[in-house]
């Protein structure tokens, strides 16, 4: 909220601009729908070389699955000097570069592994299943090997309108690996209005309703379900004697 009480313009996907619009009431806003980010991020970085400071804003963490990566990618090609913050001098040099700060946030990841309980407290593995930017092949090499390797596997993307089966794809491929009865977490819209929590299996996982905004939560061969809770132990149970209570 400091950053974007500090700037002057707020580029952003129109969802998320939307969601946040009582917190940048007068400030320039570049906005653009879906598919359209390599637009969104070279307008926000003409701003700021134009002496606008500017903020980009994602959903989650900008480093994760967001903006970030593409603001650097485009100041590389575009072979834009970068000005640590750190500087001293840093505001003298920016008429002929550009300073970038990454806020970090909390991703989906985190956020909706804390509405269930404990998933992620040993190895884990992201993958996304757009197939929009990375080829589906390779999306398909890496369930593999996250799933021969018994990470748990946190989905990004599972499902939208126009892709329908590759969920469907992907539970067939880690099925060579987990049993039917692994228990799976499917959060939907953490921390915002109409939040879903759910825990299931695999074998039920292509039933449930996902949605982009879904995040999905695979449990590896030691992941449990408690009460209401999903969890992956870390192992300290093994290694360490934890006091039973007396019958």
């Amino acid at each position: 909220m400091d950053v974007l009480a500090e700037v002057d313009a707020v580029a952003g996907y129109t969802t998320y601009i939307d969601l946040i619009r009582p917190l940048i009431a007068g400030k320039t806003i570049v906005s653009t729908p879906m598919k359209k980010e390599v637009k969104r991020v070279e307008a926000a970085i003409d701003l700021a070389l134009s002496g606008t400071a500017c903020a980009i804003v994602s959903s989650g963490d900008p480093g994760v699955y967001a903006m970030a990566g593409l603001v650097f990618e485009v100041c590389r090609i575009r072979n834009i000097p970068l000005i640590s913050t750190d500087d001293p001098l840093a505001d003298e040099k920016a008429e002929s570069g550009l300073k970038i700060e990454v806020v970090p946030g909390i991703p989906a990841l985190c956020a909706g592994a804390s509405l269930l309980g404990a998933p992620l407290t040993h190895d884990f593995a992201a993958v996304s299943l757009s197939d929009l930017l990375t080829p589906w092949k390779l999306i398909e090499r890496r369930l593999e090997a996250a799933a021969g390797a018994d990470f748990v596997i946190v989905l990004y993307n599972p499902k939208s309108k126009k892709r329908s089966w590759q969920l469907d794809r992907a539970v067939e491929i880690i099925r060579r690996h987990r049993d039917g009865d692994t228990p799976v977490g499917v959060v939907t819209r953490a921390m915002r209005k109409a939040q879903s929590v759910r825990i299931t299996t695999l074998k039920e996982l292509p039933s449930v309703p996902v949605d982009m905004q879904t995040t999905v939560f695979i449990g590896n061969s030691t992941t449990f379900t408690y009460l209401d809770s999903l969890v992956t132990p870390r192992g300290y149970a093994e290694k360490y004697e934890i006091e039973r209570p007396s019958v």
